[in-house]
């Protein structure tokens, strides 16, 4: 059955009526036209991440509002843009910035530049993201590798995206564990401690209560944050090996008794720039590696 209609907001130009499907291929067409070739990795950068994308060398910077129909993001600290550069011998995308599902977007926006990634050529992908701790076994500072997560946003990017053909992907290895033993080496490799852990993906964008924490602490996660668990789907759904990485930002409510803060949040993430940046450069060198 052929894509359902609809109207696409979050771009800067007039709203038009096209299926999700059309307005994924548009916006490749147009990051096609402006780059050398088709980037091998692909990278989303979270809150107070996005100095990583400085890192790429003779980039192309293209603004999402310039892209067709790529959602903006209005958070604070989602700078909005796309780099497209080299790092070593590797051709790098680099999302710096994304929209979330509490800003009003579907989950089907919500996964759009994750998916752009794809269609470009991106065979792996890896998302990061600012984080809370749901146990004090991961306190502030602490950079997470995600082995699982647990979708509890009450929706999937999945549904409706091929209607009347319903995609059931093996989320088994969702975050693929030859990409997570290689970070762990590129984490030995450059003397920067990587912990393991479970990531909650709840709906936001208010903060988590006492009682929520102490229930995700009971389901076995680590974190918790607003975002990542969509793309991670998206991106299985489409062959895509994901890599996820979480800075632990702060305690989730209850933990420590402090009070959450999206400018305190920004300013650990960024505080964690150094260790961030020599683990990128590693781990995205060598990826070829495993691929």
């Amino acid at each position: 059955m052929p894509d359902r209609m609809e109207e696409l907001p979050g771009t800067s130009r007039s709203k038009i009526m096209v299926t999700p499907r059309q307005a994924l291929a548009e916006a490749a067409t147009y990051v096609e036209s402006r780059i050398a070739g088709p980037p091998q990795v692909g990278v989303v950068l979270g809150s107070g991440l996005m100095h990583l994308a400085t890192l790429l060398e003779a980039s192309t910077k293209l603004s999402y509002a310039a892209i067709p129909h790529f959602p903006i993001s209005h958070v604070k600290g989602h700078q909005g843009a796309l780099y497209v550069g080299k790092l070593g011998t590797q051709s790098v995308a680099c999302l710096a910035g994304r929209v979330h599902g509490y800003e009003g977007c579907a989950p089907e926006r919500v996964v759009f530049g994750a998916r752009l990634l794809a269609q470009l050529g991106c065979r792996v992908v890896l998302l990061t993201n600012a984080a809370g701790a749901v146990t004090r076994d991961f306190p502030q500072g602490t950079l997470m590798l995600i082995t699982d997560h647990l979708n509890l946003t009450g929706s999937n990017p999945l549904i409706g995206w091929d209607e009347g053909c319903p995609q059931f992907v093996d989320m088994t290895d969702a975050y693929d564990h030859r990409l997570r033993r290689l970070a762990m080496k590129c984490a030995a490799q450059v003397s920067v401690e990587l912990r393991e852990g479970v990531y909650a993906g709840l709906s936001g964008p208010s903060y988590e209560t006492p009682a929520e924490v102490r229930m995700l602490a009971q389901l076995g996660a680590s974190a918790v944050g607003m975002s990542t668990v969509h793309e991670t789907i998206a991106l299985r759904d489409l062959g895509v090996r994901v890599l996820g990485l979480s800075c632990i930002t702060n305690a989730a409510a209850g933990i420590e008794g402090c009070v959450l803060d999206h400018e305190h949040v920004q300013a650990i993430a960024n505080s964690l720039g150094n260790k961030l940046e020599s683990l990128f450069d590693c781990l995205v060198r060598r990826i070829s590696e495993d691929t």
